[in-house]
């Protein structure tokens, strides 16, 4: 059996090819070469796609005696990342664009170059678990739930998770994963975990907007609940729902972003009550049993990948929409984020959050 590793030079993909090569597999090691540094006006060095990142990842092929490719997929992650993200947050949307890197490179590209090399697996690093059982495959929790992964692999196919092995998804904690690193000799193996959207090393989203677009965000007005004019804001690309810093006011008790409208080029700000909503809608919904459900699911959902999962009733209104109404009510539901649903260690699938 032949499988191919997507190694980032971190610890996580190095110990993945490690478990695979021991288990007996024929393993190809490669890294996606998603963007230049220089494009985005960020330091080489500091990302993912950085030469010491392709070096350390080449290293631990070399060990495993593994042969190694570079995948160039820079013009794919523009379009389907990249541009993606630009184009949210100028219309007032707060994207995650680690799920659609996941979704339109790894499951897409890297999964057709997979084929086109006669493997039979796909494997990464994520820590998540696949499981067959008589009705299909599922997607299941990390053991190391401290680590799971799941609410950014839910957009994963019965034909993908037929040839995708995630074996981090078995370890318990990271220091057993640090642990293989070392006994393989793998010179990452204390290598920090990544904490930044790649293209964003540096946290400031806004820079990276007007770099990549060209364009300058257009200053509009904070307004409250009511309608009434606060002040001026600096441009809509620099706020997300439930955000209190660096809003530049002061109130005598704290005042949040509650709403974005990219059309009047306001940004309206209330009180922490007023970001609570128990109802949501989501679109581009994928279930992972390739089964749109006929009736309302009780399940768990997550709104952010950090979110702590609540009891929810979830009622599909088309193929690939829904209505999702909490028990609780769940503060800053944000457009542009997943809402992920969970069966117990089960993840049934997700879709975007959007505007009720």
């Amino acid at each position: 059996m032949r499988a191919l590793i997507a190694m980032s030079g971190g610890v996580d993909s190095s110990v993945a090819a490690k478990q695979i090569k021991e288990a007996g597999y024929e393993c190809i090691g490669c890294t996606m070469k998603l963007y230049e540094n220089e494009d985005l006006g960020i330091s080489s060095g500091k990302t993912c796609c950085s030469l010491d990142d392709i070096a350390d990842a080449r290293a631990v092929c070399a060990k495993l005696g593994m042969p190694y490719y570079v995948f160039n997929f820079t013009e794919n992650f523009r379009e389907k990342v990249i541009d993606k993200f630009v184009r949210c947050y100028q219309e007032g949307i707060t994207p995650n664009p680690c799920i659609d890197c996941n979704r339109y490179l790894k499951w897409d590209q890297l999964y057709n170059r997979m084929k086109e090399l006669d493997c039979d697996y796909l494997v990464t690093g994520h820590y998540a678990r696949v499981e067959k059982t008589e009705n299909g495959y599922i997607l299941k929790k990390a053991k190391n739930l401290a680590k799971d992964q799941t609410y950014v692999l839910y957009n994963l196919t019965q034909e993908e998770l037929a040839h995708l092995l995630l074996p981090c998804g078995e370890l318990e904690d990271k220091e057993e994963t640090r642990t293989l690193a070392r006994e393989g000799g793998f010179r990452n193996s204390e290598k920090p975990d990544s904490q930044d959207i790649c293209f964003v090393p540096d946290v400031d989203y806004a820079s990276v907007v007007e770099r990549y677009s060209g364009k300058k965000s257009v200053p509009g007005n904070f307004i409250d609940t009511e309608g009434h004019v606060i002040a001026e804001h600096k441009g809509i690309i620099h706020y997300t729902i439930g955000q209190r810093k660096g809003l530049g006011l002061s109130f005598t008790e704290p005042h949040y972003v509650t709403k974005i409208d990219p059309v009047a080029n306001t940004v309206t700000l209330g009180l922490s009550a007023d970001l609570f909503s128990t109802d949501a809608d989501a679109n581009d919904m994928n279930w992972i049993s390739g089964i749109v459900p006929d009736h309302p699911v009780r399940c768990k959902a997550k709104i952010r990948y950090r979110h702590a999962e609540q009891w929810a009733t979830v009622i599909p209104t088309g193929e690939k929409t829904v209505h999702v109404t909490f028990d609780e009510p769940q503060r800053a539901i944000t457009p542009g984020q997943s809402l992920v649903l969970y069966d117990g260690d089960i993840c049934l699938g997700g879709g975007v959050l959007i505007r009720s």
